[in-house]
């Protein structure tokens, strides 16, 4: 949804807020969900002044505000920034002194239901961007906010009234919240495989970051699974879905495997290459043995292979 032709009466806070979401959308359709730290540090132009989104602190203001316009989890941060039981995000004041100018801040986006955008830190110099999130709570007793997620059209809503959150509100919030945790996962999991494999797919070597996925070895959806390295493989789409499909194996031996009826069909060269051609080849492994792929999860994936064989 892009807000540009929207027509609010808006101030110029608001205005700026807007135009961040905006800027936003455009990297994501350009880079992915997944930005960088150096590109978020640039910002983007508003009315001829550069509007940075992030800065060393987790809470973040630009010069051009009076109120914080990000917040920020980095990876591995001081912060224990976490998601609670009812799925919203707690995140923690900037250290101790309810007082301080952040703290402070923040407090007063909560009060005026000004929209924010959350940077969480996939890793080092990765953060996923969400917006746009608001501040639903304020303890001061825990030193911390809560942080629900919403969907663009509640900046229609925005007025100067305080925050209140009626029933619907609670229940949609919390939906939304829950599904970008899962996203933040999923990303998280991506990006440290792929890292791992150097950006390569492990069967056929492509390098295209943006045509590879991270598969699972023991899928997500079962309870043994675990969002580990060793329980992932950097797989370009075709042989992921390939993968998925029990069409190839992986031995514990790391030896790639193509189903019987594959290797006697007839087809063109995708068929030939892609698939045939890569029987009996072995697996593209990480330079770092500890992030090889689990010999344990692989037999448990190689017998549903060979059942489906």
């Amino acid at each position: 949804m892009d807000l540009r032709g929207k027509r609010f009466q808006m101030d110029i806070d608001l205005q700026v807020r807007i135009a961040a979401f905006n800027w936003l959308s455009e990297q994501v359709n350009s880079y992915g969900d997944v930005l960088s730290r150096k590109l978020l540090e640039q910002g983007f132009e508003f009315q001829g002044q550069r509007i940075p989104l992030v800065a060393p602190q987790g809470i973040f203001k630009p010069q051009i505000l009076e109120l914080p316009i990000s917040i920020t989890t980095a990876p591995k941060g001081h912060y224990d920034d976490y998601f609670g039981k009812d799925n919203f995000l707690i995140y923690r004041y900037r250290g101790k002194d309810l007082n301080h100018r952040d703290n402070v801040g923040l407090r007063k986006v909560f009060e005026l239901r000004r929209p924010l955008v959350y940077f969480h830190g996939i890793d080092p110099g990765k953060y996923l961007a969400v917006w746009p999130v608001y501040i639903v709570d304020d303890d001061s007793n825990n030193l911390s906010f809560k942080v629900a997620v919403d969907e663009l059209s509640s900046l229609e809503m925005t007025t100067n009234a305080p925050a209140q959150i009626g029933d619907n509100s609670y229940a949609r919030r919390a939906y939304l919240t829950a599904t970008v945790k899962v996203r933040l996962h999923q990303r998280s999991f991506r990006e440290r495989v792929l890292d791992a494999y150097q950006s390569q797919c492990a069967f056929c070597r492509l390098r295209h970051r943006e045509l590879l996925d991270a598969a699972h070895i023991i899928p997500d959806n079962l309870p043994n699974s675990q969002p580990t390295i060793n329980n992932g493989i950097a797989l370009c789409k075709l042989h992921h879905a390939a993968f998925d499909s029990f069409m190839l194996g992986i031995t514990p031996d790391y030896i790639i495997k193509v189903r019987a009826d594959i290797l006697t069909e007839e087809d063109g060269p995708m068929l030939r290459q892609g698939l045939q051609g890569i029987h009996n080849a072995k697996l593209l492994l990480p330079s770092s043995q500890r992030y090889w792929p689990s010999k344990e999860a692989l037999e448990w994936r190689y017998d549903r292979f060979t059942q489906a064989a």
